[in-house]
C-alpha cells in the first residue's frame, strides 16, 4: 500500500505509465539495498575473523635418501665445521655447516625455495691446505664455480665451490648437478661424493680427488706421451679403453642413473640426433653419447665430427653420415661405436647389451700396443671443433 501511495503522490491519477515506472524503481532499489547490506556485513565478519591471525608456514621434514651402503659407512650425524679458505673467500670460521644435499625428483629442475635440504651423515673435520686447483686444460666456459684442492680427515678432496656472484638459475643448476651426483650413490668405479654444503653460501660439493683427475685431461696427457718436455707417463691401450668404458657403463647402469638429464650448449656434438631435434634425453640417446665417449678415448681426446659445425651436425646425420673410423681404432671397437650410433633409437644397443659387449671385447683386446696420435694438442682448435660457444638453432629436414 505504501508503494502505491507514493507512486500516486508523484504521478497524476490518470498517468498510468508514470505510476508503473515508479513502482518498478521501488521494487528494484529495495532488494539491491538489502543485498549490499548483506555483503558489507559478510566482509566485515571475514575481516574480523581472519585478518588478526597471521598464517604460519608449515614445516615438513624432507624425505631421507640413504642407500644401504650409506647407512653402513656412516653411522653418526656430524657437521662440517670451519673452512680454511684462501684470500678472497669468506672463510666462515667457527661456523657449523651441515653437509647436505638437495633431494629432487629425477628429470625435474630443483627450486631453492621448494626443495628442503636433506642432511647426510658425514664425519666431523675441517678443510686444510686449501689451494686453487687449476684445470688440466682451459676447455670449459663455465665460470660460475671454482675448484679447490684440500685435505679433510687426512684425505685429498676436491671442492667445487659456487661463486657468490651466481644468480638463481646458476644456483639451481649447481644444486641440480649435485643432486644427480648424489643419486649415483657409492660405487667403486665412481668418485665418491663426500658432501654438499647447501644451507648457506658458499655452496659447494666435496668430492674425493682422483689420481688422474678428469678423463679428457688424462687422454690429452697420453697424447703428449713421448713429446719433448712431456712428463706424462700414461699409456693408453685398446684393452684399457674396454676396461674403463665397461666400468663407467656398469656403474651408471647399476645405479639406475644412465640418463643424466639435459645437456648444455657445449655438449651439442655429443647429443643424439633426436635430442638435437628437440626431444628429451633417454637411455637410447645416452647410448649414442656413450659411443661418442668411446670415440674420444680411442683418439686420445679428439672432438667428434671435427669437420662440421655444431649447427650443421643434425643435417649431416640426417643424410646417413656417421663418425669416421680413426686410424687407432680396431674393427671390434669401431663396431661398438657404430652400434651405439644408429639413427633410429630402437636399433641402438641397450645398456645391458652395451655392458656385455664391452666385457666380451675386453677379453680379446690388445693390451700391449700403446695408442699414439701424431697430431699435437691445440686447445684453440679443439674448442672450435668441439663447438664451444656455437648457437644451437637446428632445422629438422
Amino acid at each position: 500500500m505504501s508503494l502505491n501511495s507514493t507512486a500516486d503522490n508523484l504521478c497524476a491519477p490518470d498517468d498510468h505509465l508514470c505510476i508503473v515506472r515508479e513502482h518498478l524503481q521501488a521494487v528494484i532499489i529495495v532488494p539491491t539495498l538489502l543485498l549490499l547490506t548483506t555483503l558489507v556485513g559478510l566482509v566485515a565478519v571475514c575481516c574480523l575473523r581472519y585478518c588478526p591471525e597471521r598464517k604460519r608456514p608449515k614445516t615438513t621434514s624432507a624425505p631421507r635418501y640413504h642407500s644401504a651402503s650409506h647407512k653402513q659407512r656412516h653411522s653418526h650425524r656430524n657437521r662440517l665445521q670451519g673452512i680454511d679458505a684462501p684470500p678472497g673467500i669468506n672463510p666462515l670460521e667457527h661456523e657449523e655447516l651441515p653437509m647436505s644435499v638437495q633431494q629432487v625428483q629425477q628429470n625435474v629442475r630443483p627450486t631453492l625455495a621448494a626443495v628442503p635440504p636433506m642432511s647426510t651423515e658425514r664425519q666431523r673435520g675441517a678443510f686444510s691446505q686449501m689451494t686453487v686447483l687449476q684445470p688440466s686444460f682451459p676447455v670449459t666456459s663455465n665460470n660460475t664455480y671454482i675448484l679447490y684442492r684440500a685435505r679433510k680427515d687426512n684425505r685429498d678432496v676436491i671442492l667445487r665451490m659456487l661463486k657468490e656472484t651466481a644468480n638463481g638459475r646458476e644456483k639451481q643448476e649447481f644444486l641440480g648437478f649435485a643432486d644427480f651426483v648424489s643419486g649415483l650413490g657409492p660405487h667403486p668405479f665412481l668418485p665418491e661424493l663426500l658432501g654438499v654444503v647447501s644451507v648457506q653460501p658458499p655452496l659447494m660439493m666435496v668430492v674425493e680427488e682422483l689420481q688422474h683427475r678428469d678423463l679428457l685431461g688424462y687422454l690429452w696427457k697420453c697424447r703428449q706421451q713421448g713429446n719433448p718436455g712431456s712428463e706424462s707417463s700414461c699409456e693408453m691401450t685398446e684393452k684399457k679403453i674396454f676396461t674403463m668404458a665397461g666400468q663407467v657403463a656398469s656403474a651408471l647402469e647399476n645405479r639406475g642413473r644412465f640418463t643424466g638429464g639435459s645437456r648444455g650448449i657445449e655438449m651439442r656434438k655429443w647429443q643424439a640426433p633426436e635430442v638435437l631435434g628437440g626431444k628429451a634425453v633417454s637411455q637410447s640417446s645416452d647410448v649414442w653419447s656413450f659411443g661418442i665417449l668411446l670415440y674420444e678415448m680411442v683418439t686420445l681426446g679428439d672432438p667428434p665430427f671435427a669437420e662440421y659445425r655444431a649447427t650443421e651436425l643434425l643435417q649431416y646425420l640426417q643424410r646417413g653420415k656417421h663418425l669416421k673410423r680413426p686410424t687407432t681404432c680396431s674393427n671390434s671397437l669401431y663396431s661398438i661405436i657404430m652400434n651405439c650410433s644408429h639413427w633410429r633409437p630402437e636399433q641402438r644397443l641397450s645398456t645391458s647389451e652395451l655392458i656385455r659387449t664391452l666385457q666380451s671385447g675386453e677379453k680379446s683386446a690388445n693390451g700391449r700396443k700403446v695408442l699414439k696420435v701424431a697430431q699435437p694438442l691445440d686447445i684453440e682448435k679443439y674448442l672450435r671443433e668441439a663447438g664451444y660457444g656455437e648457437a644451437y638453432n637446428y632445422a629438422v629436414l
